[in-house]
């Protein structure tokens, strides 16, 4: 079963509560996503390091419930 926007988003939230989320369905057909995530716990990380920040919030269902995920991570100004 495909992963929902509110899904991605509740996860995220949870494991970067201050984090400000936009996701888009790329597709349409709400198994191809696009996520902008603007988090300060970003700040001084590579952005590998941030991708997996918001990654590891998905528990593990990237390429499973959620097939497609594409992530831009932004540090506040």
């Amino acid at each position: 079963m495909a992963m929902d926007a509110s899904e991605i988003e509740r996860r995220i939230k949870a494991a970067l509560p201050d984090a400000e989320i936009e996701i888009r369905d790329l597709a349409g057909d709400g198994d191809h996503w696009a996520a902008t995530v603007k988090s300060e716990q970003f700040r001084g990380k590579t952005r590998v390091q941030q991708h997996k920040l918001v990654y590891d919030s998905l528990q593990g269902d990237m390429g499973g419930a959620l097939h497609a995920l594409a992530l831009q991570t932004v540090v506040p100004d």
